[in-house]
């Protein structure tokens, strides 16, 4: 089985972080293939930024589905062109938000995503109220730039420790869902010291995507992810004109 993550900015580290978290904890026999995107923002942070990353996205999950890919995960919380890429390609794809919420869902009545800024904790509880949680998670911003969690020396743990401790003392949250691939080397540290599940997004996906291919399931092509129909494309989106049936 060969799973496709792409990361949709284009910090090469955040992709070599994202692909080792989700080769810890692949099966045997599952192939992690890495991606960055080759166009758009450093990072994901707010709706122009996932805007603007959702081309360099999509060229990779198309050039990766080509190459032999059985399944694409999309390497940010934000679920960045998620619903563009599952119309686009016949193989499933998976995003980090949904698939940690219904693995936290498993697990805990109530749950608390800790994600980095503001502006993402409103995108993120508009994320979790489409996929049906609204009543059983909230969202805590840490106040952390994405690229602070590369900095090892800008106090960013500090944050994100203050956050998860006042999830668990003020919302009553059994279980804590990290809201940025950039933490996905924290998990099982944040594990230990708190004593509750810590579920990190692509650690969830990559189990969520061997299940679809191992169950031989994809995305339906039915209605709503039914693929683009063909039309001209002009200017820079010509590229990505589908192609006539």
């Amino acid at each position: 089985m060969r799973i496709l993550i792409v990361n949709p900015n284009t910090t090469v580290s955040m992709t070599e972080k994202a692909a080792q978290a989700a080769r810890a904890v692949a099966a045997h026999g599952t192939e992690i293939i890495a991606a960055t995107s080759k166009g758009g923002p450093a990072s994901i942070e707010g709706h122009y930024d996932g805007a603007i990353a959702v081309p360099g996205l999509l060229a990779e999950i198309r050039a990766g589905e080509a190459a032999g890919a059985d399944a694409a995960i999309i390497a940010c919380f934000d679920d960045t062109g998620l619903e563009a890429a599952r119309a686009l390609a016949d193989i499933p794809v998976v995003g980090l938000c949904e698939s940690a919420v219904m693995t936290a869902a498993l697990l805990a009545q109530r749950f608390t995503v800790v994600t980095t800024l503001e502006r993402s904790r409103v995108l993120i509880e508009n994320l979790i109220r489409h996929y049906g949680m609204g009543d059983r998670a909230k969202v805590r911003a840490a106040d952390i730039p994405v690229l602070e969690l590369e900095d090892k020396a800008s106090g960013a743990l500090v944050r994100l420790k203050r956050q998860v401790e006042r999830a668990l003392e003020e919302d009553g949250a059994e279980a804590i869902v990290l809201g940025c691939a950039g933490m996905a080397d924290l998990a099982q540290s944040l594990q230990r010291d708190y004593g509750v599940p810590v579920i990190d997004g692509v650690s969830a996906a990559v189990k969520q995507a061997e299940a679809l291919v191992a169950q031989g399931l994809s995305t339906s092509k039915r209605g709503s992810y039914a693929s683009p129909l063909p039309k001209p494309y002009t200017g820079l989106m010509s590229a990505f004109a589908p192609a006539s049936a």
